[in-house]
Parts: C-alpha cells; sequence; structure tokens
C-alpha cells in the first residue's frame, strides 16, 4: 500500500482508536480526525482533557484505524506534536464535520478558545497494515 491510499484509507474512515500513556499505564479512547496528508495525521482535544496532558508528558503514541467493509487494520505509531495555528483552529472550528464543537466555541471568548483547543499532529509516522490474509506474516512498515 502506498502512502497515499494509507492517507484515502484514514481519510475515509476517520474514527480512530488512540494510545498513549499515563504514568506508565496505557489509555485507549476514540477520536476522529480532522485529516491526513503529506503533513501528517492532524485531529483536536482541549487543553483541560486527561489525553492533553499525557501528550505532554509523553508524546508517543499509537492510532488504530478500520477499514471493515475491506477487513484491513491500520496501525500508525509515532509522536504527536502540538499544532498552535489559530487560522487552523479556525478551519477546523467551521467544518461541516465539526458542528459539535459549536456549543462549546460559542460559551466562551475566542481567546479563550484559541488557549484550550489543542491540535495534534502526527507526522512521520510509522504504519502497519493487518488482515486475516497477512495475519502471520512478518510486518512490514511504511512510513509516512
Amino acid at each position: 500500500m502506498t502512502k497515499q491510499e494509507i492517507f484515502d484509507l484514514i481519510n475515509q474512515n476517520p474514527a480512530f482508536h488512540l494510545a498513549t500513556l499515563e504514568d506508565n499505564q496505557p489509555r485507549v479512547r476514540g477520536m476522529l480526525i480532522y485529516k491526513a496528508d503529506e503533513s501528517g495525521i492532524v485531529f483536536h482535544t482541549g487543553a483541560f482533557k486527561d489525553l492533553y496532558s499525557q501528550v505532554l508528558k509523553n508524546p508517543k503514541a499509537e492510532l488504530c484505524f478500520n477499514d471493515y467493509q475491506k477487513g484491513i487494520q491500520l496501525r500508525v505509531s509515532g509522536e504527536l506534536e502540538t499544532v498552535d495555528d489559530n487560522r487552523l483552529k479556525d478551519e477546523i472550528a467551521a467544518h461541516p464535520t465539526r458542528t459539535f464543537l459549536k456549543p462549546w466555541r460559542e460559551r466562551i471568548t475566542l481567546e479563550e478558545f484559541y488557549k484550550l483547543f489543542k491540535v495534534l499532529r502526527l507526522k512521520n509516522g510509522k504504519a502497519t497494515l493487518w488482515t486475516m490474509e497477512t495475519n502471520t506474516a512478518p510486518k512490514e512498515y511504511i512510513t509516512l
């Protein structure tokens, strides 16, 4: 699978599970990406969430995507970075897939929103695919 095919799979299956560490204990939760392309895999959270404090302490993470129709699981590991770009925050908050952000955005000032709304990006991740057919084969990795 090419990098572009991996980005396509991620964008077509935006729900994923994110694993982080908290005091040497794995923490996994469901998330929703904003986009995946050559710039990285971009998603968001709040500064007040446990996820964000976990990333600040240890930026290493793994993302797991599933294309259930094709029977593919895609895992991407790497380090997360905070993207402090207010234009991107505005773009995400205004996107039709992010209407759930509107009530939060409207309750606080724009300055508070920019401070609390955290955009995360995984760049240069290492991806591996799993299918039933490749279940016992050695893992192959693709750098994104």
